[in-house]
């Protein structure tokens, strides 16, 4: 096991890390796990030291969610201009995740660097970093591994389990939770989710494709008009059905015929 870094607790005069006063000291302003949830994110490092004593020093406060690697807490916040999160995982061998929004500043081990001076640890800190490496998740040397090999979800596997049950990634099933949700899925995988969903959408209408994918789903699923708001929950679970059926066609048809892509417009 990893020897964990003592990290000082926060300078006297710093305040919380969610407020926001006129003349700030503490370096680091967070942000909460919903303003921050479709981030595209990129691995940074790991370093050994705990997830507490982290937010203690920053005088951040973690969010408590999960994911396909199970129960994990928090922290999103941003540091001289660049996004970070802090993760652990329940199970894991200690240490602290590091990730950053994908599109800051180039150089990762200058990211690294003004976290690790906030923090007040040296580099003795970083356990394992992708400086050099790359962030590609799928090629990362197995030192980055969390512990008890834990599958990723491929995106097949995440259409598999959504389809069966959207209640468990929604807060409400509703048309417009839904492609929230789907929305938020398709820009943290680069948007190939539903890559050519709307150009097919609008293939089978034979208009439309200046127009959103939801709004032709909803033409298509309501052939008589868009009924008037607020919907019933019958009427919702008919749109979400109806939705989740187009995708599936959708897919059908790539499966099928992946040269019938509709080109993206």
């Amino acid at each position: 096991m990893t020897e964990m870094i003592e990290v000082p607790d926060a300078e006297s005069d710093w305040e919380p890390a969610t407020e926001l006063p006129a003349s700030r000291r503490n370096p680091v302003r967070q942000a909460s796990m919903f303003q921050s949830a479709t981030w595209p994110l990129s691995s940074l490092a790991l370093l050994s030291v705990d997830l507490e004593a982290v937010a203690r020093r920053l005088k951040l406060t973690l969010e408590s969610s999960w994911d396909g690697h199970g129960y994990v807490r928090a922290a999103f916040f941003v540091l001289d201009g660049t996004d970070f999160v802090v993760t652990h995982h329940e199970g894991d061998a200690p240490g602290t995740h590091v990730w950053t929004r994908k599109g800051g500043p180039v150089d990762p081990a200058a990211r690294a660097g003004s976290l690790l001076a906030a923090l007040g640890v040296g580099p003795e800190a970083v356990s394992y970093s992708t400086w050099g490496v790359g962030t590609d998740l799928r090629h990362m040397p197995a030192a980055w591994g969390r512990g008890r090999g834990k599958p990723t979800w491929s995106l097949q596997d995440l259409w598999a389990h959504f389809k069966r049950s959207p209640e468990l990634f929604v807060g409400r099933v509703s048309f417009g939770e839904v492609v929230a949700f789907l929305n938020g899925y398709d820009i943290a995988c680069d948007k190939v989710l539903l890559d050519g969903f709307r150009e097919w959408l609008a293939a089978n209408l034979g208009y439309g494709g200046n127009l959103v994918y939801w709004v032709l789903a909803e033409k298509l699923i309501f052939p008589d008009g868009r009924p008037e708001e607020p919907w019933s929950p019958e009427t919702e679970q008919h749109a979400v059905a109806g939705l989740i059926g187009l995708i599936d066609e959708y897919f059908d048809s790539l499966a099928s015929n992946p040269e019938t892509r509709p080109e993206t417009v």
